[in-house]
């Protein structure tokens, strides 16, 4: 596996890659240019296994998923769980990626909590409980609230994620107050890091105070070939302490993640093998190019 995994988050949303917009499998086209993905449908609801089958067929052998976490596990579900409790919530969440598990594509399983998820002594024992019922999958966490990486508790957050083995998930993100965080290039485990570029948006960042396409702006950016190369100097840095990177691009409101993340393939001139066929589109044959 190269060292530098890059992908976007989700499959269904980046037009450039497909030889057509009806296709009916996204995932097999999407496999033959990236080599990871997010699975950012299981946040919204806890998957039925047969839909992981389907993901795990539809993949090359050496293919990677970053399942995000439910949003009931993260704090993010409005009301109730539907769920008898949290435990049950997350066994079935578990039974739920057991096949991308068991086919050996299952990278790690994100926890991304929300601007309100603060740092305090009930957070970090619920981070503690999630851990332990995450048992031997890989997790990995990602904060919103600039509390975690304050002065005063930089240094212990960091030193609990190494203790607890939770992958850090390094961001790229406006810096707009106490709902975002910076750039901690800091890995926690020595086998693997996760990178999330969300883009550089500030205006969108935060809900504006009129306006109800807030979550569409928030992610619009394009991300220029300087920012992309500041990237790669951060990476080498990275690598020195951790055996593989997986780097997803999230700016996609204006549909750009795919295009940043071949910008960025390029720049790091990495070669990946092993990837899905490339479909021909219906002006193409076997002998274009010849």
């Amino acid at each position: 596996m190269t060292s530098i995994q890059i992908g976007l988050t989700g499959w269904g949303d980046h037009d450039s890659l497909y030889t057509s917009l009806n296709t009916t499998n996204k995932l097999q086209e999407y496999a033959a240019h990236f080599p990871t993905v997010e699975i950012d449908s299981c946040f919204y609801a806890v998957q039925p296994e047969r839909n992981m089958e389907k993901w795990v067929k539809d993949t090359p052998k050496g293919f990677q998923f970053i399942a995000k976490a439910y949003q009931g596990m993260t704090g993010h579900l409005r009301g109730e769980i539907p769920f008898d409790n949290k435990s049950d919530m997350f066994s079935a969440y578990i039974k739920s990626i057991q096949p991308l598990k068991n086919a050996n594509k299952l990278a790690m399983v994100l926890f991304q909590f929300p601007p309100w998820f603060s740092c305090n002594k009930e957070n970090v024992a619920y981070l503690k409980w999630c851990r332990e019922k995450m048992g031997d999958t890989e997790v990995a966490l990602e904060f919103r609230n600039r509390s975690w990486f304050s002065s005063s508790y930089y240094d212990k957050t960091l030193q609990f994620m190494e203790d607890e083995k939770w992958i850090h998930s390094i961001v790229d993100e406006p810096q707009a107050g106490e709902r975002s965080i910076p750039t901690v290039l800091k890995p926690t485990t020595p086998h693997k890091t996760l990178i999330r570029l969300h883009g550089r948006n500030v205006y969108g960042w935060n809900k504006p105070a009129n306006g109800d396409n807030w979550r569409d702006v928030r992610y619009l950016y394009r991300y220029n070939e300087e920012e992309l190369l500041e990237w790669k100097d951060h990476l080498a840095e990275i690598l020195h302490r951790t055996e593989t990177t997986y780097m997803l691009f999230n700016n996609n409101s204006g549909g750009d993640a795919a295009d940043n993340a071949k910008m960025m393939i390029n720049l790091l001139n990495l070669h990946y093998t092993g990837l899905a066929e490339k479909q021909l589109s219906l002006f193409q044959d076997n002998n274009e190019g010849m």
